[in-house]
């Protein structure tokens, strides 16, 4: 359960490695959070569509809870990036791989990178 936070707790640590367990685990509280928060946002019935229409009052709770969810996200970012280079720093590849995101199918070879263990004993990273 440690390991699910130990992203947060390294906020913007981008130096060291981080194992298969902290990336995954911290991926699923992010994909569990962000779920459970779109869930409530849809069960409230909160849309963009309400502000528009005449005599319909804009749902206040809805509305706070897709905050909570967009404030969620913005606060993951650093984060994010920060355990996906330690993770990178693991199998003793540059953080500069995060740029493959800004290609089309870059992502997948971050993610096959993500899923391979990562090298034993010391390397360049840590």
């Amino acid at each position: 359960m440690s390991l699910m936070f130990e992203p947060l707790r390294k906020y913007a640590q981008f130096e060291g490695r981080a194992r298969r367990s902290e990336f995954w685990l911290f991926t699923l509280f992010q994909f569990l959070v962000t779920v459970g928060l779109a869930i409530l946002v849809g069960i409230t019935g909160a849309s963009v569509d309400t502000l528009d229409v005449p005599g319909k009052e804009p749902n206040l709770l809805g509305g706070l809870l897709a905050f909570a969810l967009i404030l969620f996200w913005l606060a993951m970012i650093i984060p994010s990036l920060a355990v996906t280079v330690r993770r990178l720093h693991d199998s003793d590849k540059s953080g500069f791989w995060m740029l493959l995101h800004l290609i089309p199918f870059g992502g997948f070879v971050i993610f096959i990178f993500t899923l391979l263990d990562g090298t034993p004993g010391p390397n360049r990273h840590g």
